[in-house]
């Protein structure tokens, strides 16, 4: 029996097969370098039934249902995009990847602080479509197709061990973060390499609904997280 002959392509890691896909592919968003930084902090909810697998593995295991449905919030305590402030501006984003993380293909929806000028919204979907560079500038590869972009009005609520945000009816999305040894220092993972940052809290889903885009989700009782977030562009 002829043995197979694997393209070349199939050699490479996934990664290069990622990247060499996604320069060829016409639609992908060029990175256009530019000076911005923020600071604040970012919590989600997910569809995974235990711990999010891909804080430890950097997003090469695949989610615990196979894929990963989730909604992301971010609140700018501090930052600016090209000399335009935008602290105290919220971001939430609708995120849906079929698979691993790092194998791509994510499908994402950007809800913009309605209080953010022109200059900090269009700063604000660059800095998260990746192009702007910099901390996320791995966006470029990873987000195959915005879904969608609109200004909402985003209300955050940060109190004690809760993290809450709520966009209409589209994300109401509540989360308590999981109790450790000690009361007040609650179970994480410290000195990682995720994306996101180091420190990453672990937390689950209180109350926690998605309605948009053709999605219906709730992810209540399901993995949740917390990082403080210190992110710039590639120009500080």
């Amino acid at each position: 029996m002829a043995e197979k002959t694997r393209k070349p392509g199939d050699k490479l890691k996934i990664s290069q097969r990622i990247d060499q896909r996604m320069e060829n592919n016409p639609l992908r968003r060029k990175k256009r370098p530019t000076e911005w930084k923020i600071k604040g902090e970012l919590f989600l909810n997910c569809s995974c039934t235990v711990f999010c697998p891909c804080v430890v593995s950097l997003g090469a295991h695949p989610p615990t249902e196979g894929h990963c449905h989730a909604w992301m919030a971010i609140a700018i305590d501090e930052g600016h995009f090209e000399g335009e402030d935008l602290g105290g501006l919220n971001v939430g984003l609708l995120v849906d990847i079929p698979g691993r993380m790092a194998e791509g293909n994510w499908k994402v929806a950007a809800y913009v602080d309605e209080r953010a000028t022109q200059k900090a919204y269009n700063g604000i979907l660059k800095i998260f479509s990746g192009e702007a560079g910099g901390t996320t500038g791995l966006f470029t590869m990873l987000v195959s197709e915005i879904i969608g972009a609109e200004r909402e009005k985003v209300e955050i609520v940060r109190d004690g061990n809760k993290r809450g945000i709520y966009i209409g009816r589209k994300i109401q999305g509540e989360i308590e973060t999981v109790s450790g040894l000690s009361a007040d220092h609650p179970v994480m993972i410290t000195n990682s390499k995720y994306w996101m940052g180091p420190d990453i809290i672990a937390a689950r889903g209180l109350k926690s609904r998605v309605r948009d885009y053709g999605r219906v989700w709730d992810f209540g009782g399901k993995s949740a997280e917390i990082c403080p977030i210190e992110w710039q562009g590639p120009n500080p």
